[in-house]
């Protein structure tokens, strides 16, 4: 299983006023090759999942395994650690650093696990390959379109070979066409064994999904 969430509930503490209860007692399973959407409206508790699952956060109760690996108990360097070597992120800004060239942004991962510069650079260019970018490598980000980075985007993502693939609004940036490719970029990332969990407001977004999982206040509906 690529990600195991128990009974999770994350509650965040405020001195001036009632605590926030975010999630309340959501479990979830997210298979290897499986693409599942989280839907509902703002502030339902579907960027605090992902923030658990991507190891930014942690559990006020429960228990979130990524791997076979336990968040509970990590220190701030461990949960790094983790979240390092098994969690990808495609974010809705892209995230793209604009002072490194789109090779170097899709090779970050990489750099940061201590891998080989030649076995990078191979890497790097069968990742960009694969999302059909190639020909970008020694572009900067300002040099291309959005759909482009979105791209550059998944390739930095999955470079690293992650447990799960997290995607955050990853079209609520781009236009239908440029939305629908990533889309099914995602989806052949899926389908080739890769486990995505996805936040969307979209319904083609969610339609590309194996199981759509609805959520409201905090609670899996």
């Amino acid at each position: 299983m690529a990600v195991r969430v128990r009974d999770v509930r994350k509650i965040y503490e405020a001195s001036t006023a009632e605590p926030v209860v975010a999630l309340d007692g959501v479990s979830l399973d997210v298979s290897a090759g499986e693409m599942v959407a989280l839907v509902g409206p703002s502030g339902c508790g579907k960027s605090t999942l992902l923030n658990l699952v991507g190891c930014i956060d942690r559990p006020t109760a429960g228990a979130v395994e990524l791997g076979g690996s336990s968040t509970s108990g990590l220190d701030d360097d461990a949960l790094t650690l983790l979240r390092r070597d098994r969690v990808g992120t495609v974010f809705q800004f892209f995230n793209l650093l604009p002072s490194m060239t789109i090779a170097e942004n899709v090779g970050l991962p990489l750099v940061l696990q201590s891998v080989r510069r030649a076995d990078i650079a191979v890497r790097v260019s069968a990742a960009l390959q694969s999302v059909g970018i190639g020909e970008k490598a020694d572009a900067y980000p300002a040099q291309i379109s959005g759909g482009q980075m979105q791209r550059a985007a998944v390739a930095r993502a999955t470079i690293h070979r992650p447990a799960i693939v997290l995607a955050d609004e990853p079209t609520g940036n781009l236009d239908s066409r440029n939305g629908a490719a990533v889309l099914q970029l995602l989806r052949g990332l899926a389908d080739g064994g890769q486990a995505i969990l996805m936040a969307t407001h979209g319904d083609e977004a969610a339609a590309t999904c194996d199981r759509v999982v609805r959520m409201q206040d905090g609670r899996i509906v």
